[in-house]
């Protein structure tokens, strides 16, 4: 009675949620291409990074766009104590003379600077509103000789004949977003092919699995076949013996596919960072409707809307930037600066905006290069053999990918015509296994007929599969060079739904 009680008691406790999990094993994992590119990409880290690497590149180029807005900086001198001797030219004198400066001086300089932007487009030139501000002691033994000082003018600086360094800081700041973004889609798209052929072999080893179960079957009913055969025919006792033989090769074959299945299936789950203890599914389903793809189209897409051409593209046109630079670097230049504006001077400080006096300044200076023994020649030379060779590394990609993707759609084609010719082959020899052990009971066939029959099926099924693969190796290699999933008909990014590098670190 006592022990009715206490396991009445026991049964009684709630067991902890956690204990149920533990002791209910999880649903299998159903795994689609779809529904493992999105796992194999959920906790990726190198898609991270590169996200990371996006989200750089597009607030450097926020930080060049806001470089060409309006800034206001405040400069301060406060104090500024000097008392130091100096030589200094006596034109009364005529002559040199050691003078002994000792001054005390506070500055302010607040000043609002604006690059010029005409048309949208940077000038190079800065346009500055400024107000300077200073208090000036010169202290000559007892006697102090103060004097306030104020300033307000427009400022414009021009560089001419030289390069426009804050157009091409822009422009490289905007390829490098897009560099990266490209970097980006491309890294995805090659992670979702290294995904896809995981998923592919483990559809080819589940394949090769149930063809080696289906061989068995087979066998297991021609043996079936070879008893009814014996019963009635005590000459022919031998034949179930030898298949038999057949018998024990095909649960082997069996083994040893289910084994191949299992350390598929154990890799996949790594990849996709699921728990040991997770099953996996998939279902070796072979048939496909051929994709149709037209060649002018494929050819357009690789070479116009991928990754790699437009990178190189990019790359182009970063040396063209650098060459022009080289180009500036050591050459005649010259400067333009303007200012005009109003001043005070006054012991008073209460005095400073009263009556103002015009005030302007003009400088023009130039750097003439007169001998250099060749050095800027050279450095143009160097980097216009890098801009040549950026260009003939641009159009030999461009003339290989195309070559690279009519050769794809040669073979995607003739895979086409060998799947389909396999899936019809792979039917007749069915129906023929079927047929020939009808055949075998009644004695029409003999064994090794019948045999050949049941191999024929099995030798039939592995070219399928072979075919199938061959077939999905292309259209993969395919969707690599073009970027486009030609059986969805639309981009490969947009058929797995992964996000844009556009939109990337965007709130």
């Amino acid at each position: 009675m006592a022990g009715l009680l206490l396991a009445g008691l026991l049964f009684a406790v709630p067991v902890p949620v956690a204990a149920q999990t533990l002791a209910q094993p999880s649903a299998p994992v159903e795994l689609t291409l779809e529904r493992m590119v999105e796992l194999g990409l959920r906790d990726s880290f190198r898609v991270r990074q590169l996200q990371l690497q996006v989200e750089r590149t597009r607030s450097l180029l926020k930080a060049e766009q806001a470089g060409l807005k309006s800034k206001v900086s405040l400069n301060i001198s406060a104090p500024q104590f000097q008392a130091i001797s100096d030589n200094k030219w006596n034109s009364t004198l005529q002559r040199n003379e050691l003078v002994r400066e000792n001054t005390r001086r506070y500055q302010f300089d607040l000043a609002i600077r604006q690059p010029v932007i005409l048309f949208g487009y940077p000038t190079n030139g800065v346009l500055s509103l400024n107000n300077r501000v200073y208090r000036y002691t010169q202290i000559d033994g007892d006697e102090d000789d103060t004097q306030f000082y104020n300033r307000y003018f427009v400022a414009y600086t021009q560089p001419l004949f030289q390069p426009n360094r804050m157009r091409n800081n822009l422009e490289e700041a905007r390829l490098g977003l897009e560099k990266s973004e490209l970097e980006y889609q491309s890294n995805v798209v090659g992670i979702i092919d290294d995904l896809s052929s995981d998923y592919y072999d483990l559809v080819s080893d589940a394949y090769k699995h149930q063809a080696a179960e289906d061989f068995l079957e087979n066998l297991d009913g021609a043996i079936a076949a070879a008893r009814e055969v014996a019963s009635a025919d005590a000459s022919r006792a031998s034949e179930a013996d030898l298949l038999q033989v057949e018998l024990a090769n095909a649960q082997e074959n069996v083994n040893q596919a289910a084994n191949n299945l299992r350390n598929r299936e154990e890799t996949v789950k790594q990849r996709l960072q699921l728990p040991a203890a997770t099953d996996v599914d998939v279902r070796p389903d072979l048939a496909v409707v051929p994709a149709v793809v037209d060649v002018e189209e494929a050819v357009r897409l690789a070479s116009t809307t991928t990754p790699r051409v437009r990178q190189l593209s990019i790359g182009t046109r970063e040396n063209e930037i650098r060459l022009e630079e080289t180009k500036g670097n050591n050459a005649f230049r010259m400067n333009l600066d303007l200012t005009y504006g109003r001043e005070v001077q006054d012991p008073l400080f209460r005095n400073l905006w009263s009556e103002p006096r015009n005030s302007y300044t003009v400088a023009v200076s130039a750097t003439v290069p007169i001998w250099d023994w060749g050095e800027r020649q050279h450095r143009i030379q160097a980097q216009q053999f890098n801009l040549d060779r950026a260009r003939l590394t641009e159009e030999r990609t461009r003339s290989e990918t195309e070559t690279d993707v009519r050769n794809l759609v040669a073979t995607l084609n003739d895979y086409s015509q060998r799947l389909t010719t396999m899936q019809e082959t792979l039917a007749l020899a069915r129906q023929l296994t079927s047929s020939s052990l009808v055949r075998y009971r009644s004695g029409a066939i003999s064994l090794v007929e019948m045999l050949q029959a049941v191999t024929r099926e099995s030798t039939t099924s592995s070219n399928y599969l072979n075919a199938y693969m061959g077939y999905q190796r292309t259209l993969r290699r395919l969707k690599e060079v073009t970027f486009f999933d030609f059986e969805a008909g639309q981009t490969v990014v947009e058929h797995f739904g992964v996000a844009t590098a556009e939109g990337v670190g965007r709130k």
